[in-house]
């Protein structure tokens, strides 16, 4: 089976000069901020899948069409609200995955106490089954949770291929763990003791957290590439968000192999650098479509943006 043609580093990307592409809209359920999108291709079309909510900080998640991956016609009404106890502040930070015909989101539930990653499907995008919370036993800020209550996970990204019969999940807030499912719907988890990656040395650009981004995608050579955030925290409580690169062996799934020492996507704009939360690039949507890789990232809690990448751009002559 072809795909798309796919490196380590994968890039350059270039953040769109139009940027945002989604903004509020509104006086309703996506009047204060519009960000944080999963992304898909469709039907010749990519579908956005995107974190929205008033001022109220209570998140659905909405959907948008484009034929071209920059311009996007939005559905009317959410797709994905709080019905249930655990998500009753907010359905948040969707990523999906389809694998033969079925779509795979993952989501943080909120009740303003735990972060707890759920999973629901669909085959249409737009009617979702709800399966609950995957690991209600787990923190991924360990070893370092301190004041971070279990349970707390965020951030799942499943790769749509199985690796000897098994589908492999990559998630984690703080620090990044895996997971392995034999149906894509009941999920085990790698040991709490044993994450893959931890934030990284002090001064550098994900000393604070590092944290799932995308679906990973399998390079040229077969490896697999993940896309994360990352971030640091300063001594007036502020953050700052970036996009690092991770590769790993598809035998040895569970060892980061490679990973990029410095972002290659961080806050550069007036929007990536004013909003509801400053100072953020936050990637959660990769696509390959029209000959060109389209990454989705939120920017500053408050809008939403792309970055491109034309197969064949260089990073410029020396």
């Amino acid at each position: 089976m072809s795909r798309p043609h796919a490196d380590f580093p994968l890039g350059p990307f270039t953040p769109y000069d139009g940027n945002p592409i989604l903004r509020p809209q509104g006086d309703g359920w996506e009047s204060s901020s519009v960000y944080n999108p999963a992304a898909v291709v469709k039907d010749g079309r990519v579908v956005l899948l995107y974190r929205a909510h008033a001022d109220d900080i209570v998140s659905h998640v909405g959907l948008a069409t484009s034929h071209d991956g920059i311009n996007f016609e939005r559905h009317p009404d959410p797709v994905l609200s709080p019905t249930e106890p655990y998500e009753r502040f907010g359905c948040e930070d969707p990523r999906v995955t389809e694998v033969d015909g079925t779509y795979y989101l993952t989501y943080t539930a909120w009740d303003r106490t735990n972060a707890q990653l759920c999973l629901a499907t669909s085959t249409d995008l737009l009617t979702w089954e709800k399966h609950g919370p995957l690991f209600p036993d787990f923190n991924t800020f360990e070893p370092n949770a301190q004041d971070i209550p279990t349970p707390w996970s965020k951030a799942g990204a499943i790769l749509a291929r199985p690796i000897d019969g098994r589908y492999l999940m990559y998630f984690g807030e703080g620090s990044i763990y895996h997971a392995w499912s034999d149906d894509l719907i009941h999920w085990t988890p790698g040991p709490q003791d044993q994450p893959l990656m931890l934030p990284t040395p002090k001064g550098t650009f994900g000393d604070f957290l590092v944290e799932v981004g995308p679906q990973p995608i399998i390079t040229n050579n077969g490896l697999i590439l993940l896309l994360h955030n990352a971030a640091v925290k300063y001594d007036d409580g502020t953050v700052r968000y970036s996009c690092g690169q991770l590769l790993f062996d598809p035998r040895r799934p569970t060892e980061v192999m490679a990973q990029m020492s410095y972002p290659w996507l961080e806050p550069s704009t007036f929007e990536d650098r004013n909003g509801l939360v400053s100072n953020v690039t936050f990637v959660e949507g990769l696509v390959y479509f029209q000959g060109m890789w389209f990454a989705y990232y939120g920017q500053s809690d408050s809008t939403l943006a792309v970055a491109t990448y034309k197969v064949g751009e260089t990073y410029g002559e020396f």
